[in-house]
């Protein structure tokens, strides 16, 4: 039987430090929700308890993934980073536009619109000619964030809770099953894109200079010099903490508690993956995000608040 890996203690920080991730961006996804919606804009969708959402999501996500696999197999690569690049590109524009409306007048309407196209722009710039993986970070905070805000307006409770279980089980059939999501994981990581986020476990870690496949990797049984995290473990759970802070009144203590929940699974995750495997990470996340909710709920209010279908 083999030999269980031992935990380095030196990957304790740097798991700290991704741990803090989910605060900053799940943190920023609350702040930018006031905003967000006093600048008039609309969320993804109509009806927030219309179950028919988690459904287009789904099978959003199924085309989006087929259709990046496709791509990675049979033709350039480099479409795959001009499709996502265009996705950051106006999911950034999105988020900066609401900001900047708080510190530009009420008149300057287009000026607002066109500094959020500039910086947009500039972010993806700077992602395309130097992907280093403090960049990619960065630039994942501010996408995740926006995200985030955007479904958790959209979405009520009960549906996001139900997508969240859907989620955690496409995902571990996605890693542990049929595997795609490590490929998937491989091709990004090989265009420096910020759909993975990164935290070096060694001083003057380059992300630039990573040419061995995390495949390739896992199949050698090599010692990583970072850790790699889907940016959409830390955007799914934080879905739910910004629709319970949109739709139950003077519910940041729930929040809050969604986010505590959400870390508790982070913390169970990364003791799994400091053995060296890699591992589902939205089953502990979501699990962790929806106890969370449940605990602080009942605690709270004496009943589970927000879930309700609203035709």
């Amino acid at each position: 039987m083999a030999k269980k890996k031992k935990i380095d203690k030196k990957a304790i920080f740097p798991v700290f430090l991704m741990g803090c991730l989910f605060v900053i961006v799940h943190g920023l996804a609350l702040i930018v929700t006031a905003p967000f919606e006093a600048a008039g804009l609309q969320p993804a969708f109509d009806n927030p308890d219309d179950p028919m959402n988690i459904i287009f999501i789904f099978i959003i996500l199924l085309v989006f993934t087929l259709v990046i696999l496709l791509i990675a197999k049979f033709w350039k690569k480099q479409l795959i980073q001009v499709i996502i690049l265009g996705a950051i590109g106006y999911t950034a524009a999105y988020l900066f536009y609401p900001l900047l409306t708080l510190i530009i007048p009420e008149t300057g309407f287009y000026l607002s619109i066109i500094f959020a196209l500039v910086l947009a722009l500039a972010l993806v710039y700077v992602l395309y000619k130097f992907p280093e993986w403090y960049i990619i970070d960065i630039s994942g905070i501010i996408i995740g964030s926006g995200a985030i805000a955007i479904f958790g307006m959209s979405l009520g409770i009960l549906l996001v809770i139900i997508l969240l279980v859907g989620l955690a089980i496409y995902d571990a059939i996605s890693v542990y099953k049929t595997k795609h999501m490590i490929d998937l994981a491989d091709t990004v990581m090989d265009l420096k894109l910020p759909v993975l986020l990164v935290i070096p476990k060694v001083r003057h870690y380059s992300l630039i200079k990573e040419t061995k496949s995390l495949k390739k990797k896992i199949k050698d049984n090599d010692e990583r010099d970072a850790f790699f995290m889907g940016l959409g473990d830390i955007v799914m759970p934080g879905i739910l903490v910004v629709a319970i802070y949109n739709n139950i009144a003077g519910s940041l203590f729930i929040s809050l508690s969604t986010i505590i929940g959400t870390l508790i699974g982070f913390a169970i995750l990364m003791v799994f993956v400091m053995r060296g495997k890699p591992q589902a990470g939205l089953p502990l996340l979501c699990g962790g995000a929806i106890a969370g909710y449940i605990v602080s709920s009942l605690v709270f209010y004496g009943e589970l608040k927000g879930l309700i279908f609203s035709f």
